[in-house]
């Protein structure tokens, strides 16, 4: 009897292979809107239904489904096209970022009854998204909407929705996995068992005996040439240390081989049966003794790596002092000295790392990949294999996620190297495991810090000693290190200051850029640190913060050294910091506490660059279309960060139409001449600006044709959403076109921007908890946070930028953390071990903006991406320290190291 089942309504025959699961199957018959994001069934999206009840595909048997009907998310709507219900309530809220998670959660919602409606928490519990904060979602399950109607002229400051939303909740938006590439070839990578060895042999032969394997490749294979993994616009910024593969393995999880096959499965029976011969080497863990004397040398490199001492492993370091710590402290009343330890943390962006590398009909290599740097991976790839760069097209599809861990190339390099031996088009994909020990994490920071103050609360002296472990290579140590100790000791007023930082490999899984770039890490110790000063002073901490900030047109001094290009170019921290004492002064969470549970409030503050150093570029351009609409071509990769919608928002104001009239080609390295790429919060204040500048040039180009189209005075045009404006004359855009082209004219213009000079933005955070003191439970009362973004392009985007910044802060604070054993291998490399914030984790956090505009960022805007995750750490660990009465320095704080902590103070004799 012949397999059968309906999906969407179709019939299909095709029996699935032994062992499939649903979600495979379905995806290698076009339907992309399944998406695998865990393999495990704990991220919910491959959410599909069988018979309307909602499972998870990659769990599901593609042999249960026969005689069923499957549905998926391109399946909900009508045959009409009308869309769903729930499909349309997404869109009308946003319900989303990335959207890579938006089809499961359509899928879950669209089968929930009432009852379940009601009970959220439990209704979504299988549904894990990293962007939103899941208060769009929630708002979209309800019905809430968000999203407001064009308006000629009047984009800026709506609340447009993003323009690949019909997309998204369709199931149309094409990732990076999304394509049919014929002929394609798959790669599997064999990893590294131990945490320091030498690889003496490798054996392939049983490899390549193995059906369907087609290659492997190995250090002999690979280029010799040092690079890093890391993307900067100005590669010194990391030293040269990696090998796309190297014959010394450095961590537990470093690639040795590179087996490429027909399937999946051929390429990873290919991975096992290669042998490898090691001669294992002393390896470290602790950074600290890395630096030690007698500790192994993990990069015994030359200069030209760019090292700062790779003999006591130190990948990067920075020293300074401004006047003089000791006179500092001999003028406090009160010192106060504490370490503080934050953890590793993974991206788990839902989207893993993976490209595509195949070959256009004339011989040119194109790489589709899930990065936030195509422009740059672009640049790597020719210089690794000395390949002309009109000879390689790096594009990236829509991106599911990125957080900082896509600003890395990782599997571009490798993918490569086979597709130009094989001259075949090769696709890698990281599994779930891989993203944890494959790819990068936060680095995990050790921070001392010693504040003083004068009695009145004045601050005399402020230091600190860093170190932070960048793992077995150094992509982004030093810069995360150098970002760490500047804003993070800039903010702050005082005279007398003093930094020694260290950037350190150890045999661990590699650190990497993640949001926040280093200042989160060291936000949570001072900001902590403060915090307790103030206590210690029996100052309020609110006053405390106020008396000692910087102020408009005061130097952020750091004695890591000064920024020349940085300045506060509009100044909304007093507003910030008016936010918490607003949220003080109206309070009544507290009556929310269970009886006998501790309640206490905290809060910090945080301030952030509004882009890197040293330059960060894009281009744009703008172009009037035949039909009289526009085409806005932009580098600048989308991940959820919104960049897309803001830009064409800042477009049809410069232009006087509305967003739909724009078309936005971006993130191809074939669309516009350069793009450094979308990180460092640069997609609004760099990209954006670029924008700006091309639709302003071609709007005055527009008026000047027109008027000598028209005959007319040129101050007597005006452009108009459809039409120019001349004397009573209206001329279509569409007339305007054909008249441009008849004369050989192209009414088109660009806009670059270098990203310098720069400004500063802020944040605050506030939290009211309460504490179970007999589990160590802690519960969330009420979450407010301010936001200076200058002048916020699109409120509900920028809100949801927020609340995701805060939801994914809160995992760190809470629960999130990589694990490794005494070799450096991760032990928690699976959702199911690494708890995600699910909805039931995160509040609903009150969102205010400041009112300010600022005079560099385009039409006032400054960013808002990275900087709300900063200040959550310490809000909360100075809530919990209220609370409690115990300083806690070194987050997660899981209830049973809580409950610990105070069963401890309960057991000292003079406790009470």
């Amino acid at each position: 009897m012949s397999f059968a089942m309906r999906v969407n309504g179709r019939p299909t025959d095709t029996e699935p292979r032994p062992g499939q699961c649903l979600r495979t199957y379905l995806r290698e018959r076009g339907w992309f809107g399944v998406k695998k994001g865990c393999d495990a069934g704990d991220c919910g999206a491959c959410t599909v239904q069988v018979d309307g009840a909602p499972v998870h595909s990659c769990l599901y048997p593609a042999a249960r489904a026969e005689g069923r009907s499957v549905t998926t998310v391109e399946g909900l709507a009508g045959p009409d096209g009308e869309l769903h219900p729930v499909q349309q309530r997404f869109l009308d809220a946003q319900g989303f970022q990335c959207g890579f998670c938006t089809a499961g959660f359509l899928m879950t919602t669209a089968a929930l009854d009432e009852e379940q409606r009601a009970d959220l928490p439990r209704a979504l519990k299988g549904n894990l998204c990293r962007c939103t904060g899941y208060r769009a979602i929630e708002d979209a399950v309800n019905g809430v909407r968000h999203t407001e109607e064009p308006d000629p002229g009047h984009a800026v400051g709506r609340n447009l929705g993003a323009p690949a939303g019909p997309q998204v909740v369709t199931g149309t938006a094409r990732y990076t996995f999304d394509v049919e590439v014929p002929g394609l070839l798959h790669m599997k990578l064999l990893r590294s068992p131990h945490p320091h060895a030498r690889i003496l042999a490798v054996d392939t032969a049983a490899a390549l005996r193995v059906p369907g394997v087609h290659a492997v490749f190995t250090h002999h294979d690979a280029p010799e040439r040092l690079y890093s993994s890391a993307r900067h616009e100005h590669p010194t910024e990391d030293p040269d240390d990696t090998r796309v593969l190297d014959d010394v393995v450095r961590f537990v999880g470093q690639r040795v081989a590179a087996v490429v096959a027909d399937t999946e499965a051929a390429a990873e029976e290919g991975c096992r049966r290669v042998v490898v011969e090691y001669q294992r080497l002393p390896h470290v863990l602790d950074p600290e003794e890395a630096m030690a004397p007698g500790a192994p040398v993990l990069h015994p490199k030359g200069p030209e790596a760019r090292i700062a001492r790779p003999e006591q492993n130190v990948c990067g370091e920075v020293h300074g002092e401004l006047g003089s710590v000791a006179e500092g402290f001999a003028q406090a009343d009160v010192v106060y000295e504490e370490t503080f330890r934050t953890q590793r943390v993974q991206h788990a962006s839902l989207e893993t790392h993976g490209c595509v590398a195949y070959f256009e009909d004339d011989g040119r290599l194109v790489v589709r990949s899930s990065t936030q740097v195509p422009f740059l991976t672009r640049r790597a790839l020719c210089a690794l294999y000395d390949l002309p760069p009109e000879r390689v097209r790096v594009v990236a599809g829509r991106v599911g996620g990125g957080f900082g861990g896509k600003q890395e190339m990782l599997t571009e390099d490798i993918a490569v190297l086979a597709a130009l031996r094989l001259r075949r088009p090769v696709k890698l994909e990281f599994t779930r495991a891989e993203q944890f020990f494959g790819a990068t994490t936060r680095h995990p920071f050790t921070v001392t810090v010693k504040a003083g103050a004068r009695a009145d609360g004045t601050l005399t002296a402020l230091q600190f000693r860093v170190v932070a472990n960048t793992g077995a290579y150094g992509n982004h140590g030093p810069a995360v290190m150098f970002h760490s100790v500047g804003e993070s000791m800039g903010v702050y007023r005082v005279p007398h200051k003093k930094v020694d930082a260290y950037s350190v490999y150890t045999n661990a899984v590699p650190a990497g850029a993640f949001r926040g770039y280093g200042l989160g890490q060291v936000t949570f110790a001072v900001e902590s640190a403060m915090d307790e000063l103030a206590r210690r002073l029996g100052v309020d901490p609110l006053e405390f913060r106020e008396r000692n900030v910087i102020g408009p047109g005061e130097p952020m001094l750091s004695p890591g050294g000064e920024e020349e290009d940085l300045h506060i170019a509009s100044y909304g921290l007093d507003q910030c910091l008016q936010v918490v004492r607003d949220a003080l002064a109206d309070d009544r969470s507290a009556a929310d506490a269970p009886e006998g549970w501790l309640v206490g409030q905290g809060f910090a503050m945080a301030m952030i660059a509004t882009g890197p150093p040293g330059g960060h570029f894009a281009d744009a351009t703008v172009t009037l279309l035949e039909d009289g609409g526009y085409d806005l071509a932009v580098g600048t990769a989308e991940f959820g960060n919104g960049t897309t919608t803001v830009h064409r928002q800042i477009a049809a104001g410069a232009l006087g139409t509305t967003v739909e009239r724009i078309a936005v080609r971006q993130s191809d390295t074939d669309v516009v001449r350069h793009d450094t790429g979308a990180f460092g919060s640069a997609g609004t204040v760099v990209a954006g600006k670029a924008v700006l500048r091309a639709a302003d040039a071609l709007a005055e180009r527009l008026t000047a044709f027109a008027a000598e189209y028209a005959r007319s005075p040129r101050a007597l045009v005006r452009l108009g959403a459809e039409a120019v404006e001349c004397e009573g004359r209206s001329i279509p855009l569409k007339e305007l076109h054909q008249a441009a082209r008849g004369r050989g004219v192209e009414l088109s213009a660009a806009g670059h921007w270098g990203g310098s000079p720069r400004s500063v933005a802020f944040n605050s955070q506030w939290f009211r908890i309460a504490v179970d003191p007999g589990t160590g439970e802690i519960r969330i009362l009420r979450s407010v946070h301010g936001a200076d973004a200058g002048r916020v392009m699109n409120p509900m985007q920028c809100r949801g930028q927020v609340e995701g910044g805060v939801a994914q802060a809160l995992g760190a604070t809470l629960f999130e953390r990589v694990l490794l054993d005494g070799n450096g291998e991760v032990t928690t490399a699976a959702f199911r071990r690494y708890r995600l914030p699910a909805y039931a984790d995160v509040p609903r956090t009150e969102v205010h903006f400041s009112t300010t505009s600022d005079a560099i960022g385009p039409l006032g805007a400054k960013s808002m991406s990275e900087s709300p995750f900063n200040p959550v750490a310490p809000a909360f660990a100075n809530a919990l320290r209220d609370a409690t009465g115990i300083r806690f320095t070194d987050p997660p704080f899981l209830r049973d190291r809580v409950w610990q902590a105070l069963a401890d103070r309960a057991e000292l004799p003079d406790a009470s």
